[in-house]
């Protein structure tokens, strides 16, 4: 793993309390993560919660990669309410040096926010099969 990227204790300490705090939820939850391209340090892009998808899709930008921490409850095929906590790489057409620098940190993030799905979307549209894709 690179040294290249960093995250500071407060991203990490917010990373372990959602976490937390996702696994009991009852609707979506989501934030965008950003790396500082003169730093390199991975961050919360702002301090919102997105708690749709429509509104999530609105604030990622068309030419640069974010990584998308999601929490999303689903009822199971045997009814159980399952909500996994999966990494989204938004990958938009454009943006080749940005996508180049979060190629570069997309396992860290997964491995610091202790997700183990990946789930890579590169069209908006994508978004409207979010559940299936968790399955």
């Amino acid at each position: 793993m690179s040294n290249l990227y960093t995250f500071s204790s407060e991203t990490l300490s917010e990373l372990q309390k959602f976490r937390f705090a996702s696994a009991r939820a009852s609707k979506m939850q989501a934030i965008i993560y950003t790396i500082d391209k003169s730093t390199y340090e991975v961050k919360k892009e702002s301090d919102e919660i997105f708690n749709d998808i429509d509104s999530l899709r609105e604030e990622l930008p068309d030419t640069s990669p974010r990584f998308i921490l999601l929490s999303y409850p689903y009822k199971s095929d045997d009814g159980r309410l399952v909500s996994p906590l999966v990494l989204v790489y938004w990958k938009p057409p454009s943006g080749q040096e940005m996508k180049m620098l979060f190629a570069g940190a997309v396992e860290m993030f997964r491995g610091k926010a202790g997700v183990s799905k990946l789930i890579s979307i590169e069209d908006e549209d994508e978004f409207d099969d979010i559940e299936e894709q968790l399955k």
